[in-house]
């Protein structure tokens, strides 16, 4: 990968190749080849356009790294804006919002930060509010910001990210350049290996810990059970064995005093 690259050299490098694609999939055959940017072994990292940073973003939700859907569409949105005449940023910024974040994982998530008290400390009702696209008060973002597949499959943590020198420099690059523009946001990672990339950048001193929130169940559906006991929506007597009420509680009462002494 070219690491001397900037933000805007690669989203000037792959404006043009992306607005002359025809038809079809853009994740196969020779487009897929003139947008990899790294591959080694069975590990490909691919462009797609996943640059646009809000700059008054207030929260950032993190995950792992974009899917291979959500760079189709993203990349399909880009050329849209490319071939109707937009200058690059816009471009950017349009395909950024169609990879958001819709559905029940957002109205789980919005439910879980209202529930632990972040609307207060984003100075809004509702973090609802934060999710509407038009504002950009929130910021979806991944550990490793363009798309990262194994064997052509996404990538799902393995191998470790912060083990595999080409993974570990896109946490140091892209997601640092990301914290440091975004100083005074609260930050989201969504499981434990988006979490591990945060505590990296801690470690490094990019980030603040305090700005950090740790322990809030994974909004996907598959969740349910764990949502709706951090919500109070279901007794803990009525838990199945795979819901352990303890992690839970004491992550629920931390966020919230983290979030209060945020919010002072």
């Amino acid at each position: 990968m070219h690491h001397t690259l900037t933000q805007s050299d690669l989203v000037s490098r792959f404006a043009p190749i992306v607005a002359a694609h025809r038809s079809g999939a853009f994740l196969k055959g020779d487009m897929l080849s003139a947008l990899t940017l790294h591959a080694e072994g069975r590990l490909s990292v691919v462009y797609a356009p996943f640059d646009h940073v809000p700059t008054k973003a207030k929260l950032v939700v993190l995950g792992i790294t974009p899917g291979a859907v959500q760079a189709e569409n993203a990349l399909a949105a880009f050329r849209t804006a490319l071939q109707a005449g937009l200058p690059h940023a816009e471009a950017s910024r349009r395909a950024k919002l169609t990879g958001s974040f819709s559905g029940p994982m957002r109205d789980n998530l919005v439910a879980m930060l209202d529930h632990v008290g972040a609307q207060h400390t984003l100075g809004t009702a509702s973090c609802a509010e934060v999710f509407e696209p038009a504002r950009e008060l929130a910021h979806f973002t991944s550990a490793l910001r363009y798309p990262v597949f194994v064997a052509g499959e996404n990538y799902n943590g393995t191998p470790d990210m912060l083990s595999t020198p080409i993974l570990r420099r896109m946490v140091e690059t892209h997601l640092a350049s990301e914290a440091r523009a975004l100083p005074d946001a609260i930050w989201l990672p969504l499981g434990p290996k988006a979490l591990a990339a945060m505590q990296h950048l801690v470690r490094l001193g990019v980030i603040d810990r305090s700005r950090v929130l740790e322990g809030l169940p994974h909004p996907s559906g598959a969740n349910g059970e764990r949502i709706a006991y951090f919500l109070g929506r279901k007794p803990r007597v009525e838990l199945s064995v795979k819901t352990a009420p303890a992690p839970i509680d004491a992550a629920r009462e931390a966020l919230r005093a983290q979030l209060a002494r945020l919010a002072a």
